[in-house]
């Protein structure tokens, strides 16, 4: 039966999509590769999904109580249906797991957003820019209703006049961008199937990017916004306060993360690429690829979920026969 063989598609489909997120994310115009990343994760977590659950069905469905309550005879489904029943039952703890860590993290992001937006509302005074007394050199957009964007004094004290306006450029671009909105997105999905962490890995990345090419467009010098990028890396790296980043919120140096092995971190990649020309932006290396891209990937995926579904009613309506 196609059942057995399709069904399992959707659920391999993330571990290649996983491996080209990196290249992907390095290779792309960040905006639209923030946009392919999301979007595939979003459609690959839901089609293994689609998957575990007609695997989970595949096995109720051989029980005699089923076949009763639906009217078919499960002598027929088991004789035919290639999947076991130890498949189906892992299948359903699994989808089971998936959904409670789909729905625990829906829950603290939700609640990290609400807290970010009523700190966003309780800062003082009326303007977008918020300098705050602390030692450690910080900056980051706080995303509400309007969004703010929180600078240390430490920060101010480690950055010249040029560099603080590439850090503001930075940061209004996370907020124009509703860039915490692709993170919390790609987590999502990653919690679900975790063979999609990579690529959650690559949108933290492409939205710093994003905001890095916005804010180089905006200051008019990508060596500058490189310099800024750097310099603040330094000043972080050398103080030794604590830092006190909230989870809901995206800063200049984005969240702390450590390399892989001798491959160099989110960091020095960003301001390697800001010394690089700037990204090419002709339709075939930006929608028109993401959009070609994305559809062939998820389509392969959505056709094998829909015809292991189609194989299991086409089952079901040879067993109601019987």
């Amino acid at each position: 039966m196609l059942l057995h063989v399709l069904v399992y598609l959707p659920l391999l489909f993330p571990l290649p999509a996983a491996l080209g997120a990196r290249p992907l994310a390095e290779r792309l115009d960040p905006r639209w590769a923030t946009w392919l990343l999301t979007g595939c994760a979003l459609a690959l977590a839901a089609l293994s999904c689609a998957a575990l659950g007609v695997l989970a069905v595949a096995g109720v469905v051989r029980l005699e109580p089923a076949g009763w309550i639906g009217g078919w005879s499960a002598g027929t489904v088991r004789a035919h249906d290639s999947v076991s029943l130890p498949e189906s039952v892992l299948a359903g703890l699994a989808l089971a797991a998936a959904c409670a860590a789909g729905g625990r993290i829906v829950w603290r992001r939700s609640r990290s957003l609400l807290g970010a937006a009523l700190d966003a509302a309780c800062l003082p005074g009326p303007d977008q820019v918020v300098v705050v007394p602390d030692r450690y050199p910080d900056a980051f957009a706080l995303p509400g209703l309007p969004g703010r964007v929180v600078v240390s004094s430490g920060m101010l004290d480690a950055l010249d006049a040029r560099d603080r306006e590439a850090m503001l450029a930075h940061e209004r671009a996370h907020l124009a961008c509703h860039h915490y909105a692709f993170v919390a997105l790609a987590h999502l999905a990653a919690a679900v199937n975790p063979l999609l962490r990579p690529a959650a890995t690559a949108v933290a990345y492409t939205v710093e990017r994003w905001a890095d090419e916005r804010a180089a467009e905006e200051c008019g010098d990508r060596r500058q916004v490189a310099r800024a990028v750097g310099k603040a890396a330094l000043a972080t790296s050398r103080s030794s306060a604590p830092r006190r980043l909230p989870q809901a919120v995206l800063g200049l140096l984005g969240l702390p993360r450590r390399a892989a092995g001798d491959r160099p971190g989110p960091v020095p990649r960003r301001v390697a690429a800001l010394l690089a020309p700037p990204p090419a932006h002709h339709p075939l290396t930006g929608p028109v690829l993401a959009a070609a891209t994305a559809a062939v990937f998820v389509g392969v995926n959505a056709v094998c979920a829909f015809a292991a579904a189609h194989d299991l009613h086409h089952l079901l309506e040879l067993a109601g026969a019987h």
